[in-house]
């Protein structure tokens, strides 16, 4: 569907606003999608943007619409795995799996059918499955050698499988290998395999800020102490002072 040139332009202004914002303020991006839902609600990029906006503030049932309409409008599926993933978020984990068997999940590109191995794996996790979901994860890509932008994300998610399932050593070796693709840190594995190794972070910025003080009160100490010495040492004069003026009198007398 096209636009008149004003009303396009209002529409990716607005759009361009939620794509910013969606990952620093999710709130703040839902706002500009509603704007451009009210002004294009008849475009397919619209309802997804709209729908994408919903789903990172939990609005779950408001995304799966979306992501519905976005879909009838465009025909694709690649938004099946994030309506899957929806479905989780409306604690109906039995329906993610019913879609994760769909034929649309065939027609995914390779990160889609991966982004859908991980829903589908959530969702057993939902239900308790958790040797299931970890079956699940295992996969060609999994094994595979190769960085793609999902392999963090999926080693990840496996590595965390196999800790729920309390086989730590393997766990920790996925973490590390989690690491080892997650270039953009799209993951916390750097901090799991710490936790796993017992190792804590100090700030150093609060210890020396810590260590500033200790200074600074030990400086105002020894000022103290050196006005208190040289106070007794003005009284002293001043005692000495007085037994002068004394003796000056007696020998006047």
């Amino acid at each position: 569907m096209s636009l008149p040139k004003g009303l396009a332009e209002d529409v990716a202004r607005n759009l361009v606003m939620v794509a910013q914002l969606i990952d620093e303020d999710p709130e703040q991006a839902y706002g500009y999608s509603r704007v451009a839902l009210r002004l294009a609600s008849r475009v397919a990029a619209v309802r997804e943007a709209a729908g994408f906006a919903a789903y990172a503030t939990q609005k779950y049932s408001e995304a799966l619409a979306e992501f519905r309409a976005a879909r009838r409008m465009s025909g694709g599926v690649e938004l099946w795995p994030v309506m899957a993933d929806c479905e989780r978020g409306l604690g109906r984990p039995e329906r993610a799996l019913a879609m994760a068997g769909e034929a649309e999940v065939q027609k995914l590109d390779k990160a889609g059918q991966v982004e859908m191995r991980l829903v589908a794996a959530g969702a057993r996790r939902d239900m308790g499955q958790l040797d299931a979901a970890i079956v699940t994860l295992q996969s060609p890509e999994l094994a595979s050698s190769a960085v793609h932008p999902w392999t963090a994300r999926l080693r990840y998610a496996y590595a965390d499988a196999l800790l729920a399932a309390d086989r730590e050593s393997e766990a920790r070796d996925w973490f590390a290998k989690a690491l080892e693709a997650d270039k953009d840190g799209a993951t916390d594995a750097s901090d799991r395999l710490a936790e796993m190794d017992g190792v804590e972070f100090v700030d150093a910025f609060d210890d020396s800020e810590e260590e500033s003080d200790d200074l600074a009160d030990d400086l105002a100490n020894d000022v103290s102490d050196d006005v208190v010495e040289v106070d007794e040492d003005d009284d002293e004069d001043d005692d000495l002072d007085e037994d002068d003026s004394d003796d000056s009198v007696g020998d006047k007398s």
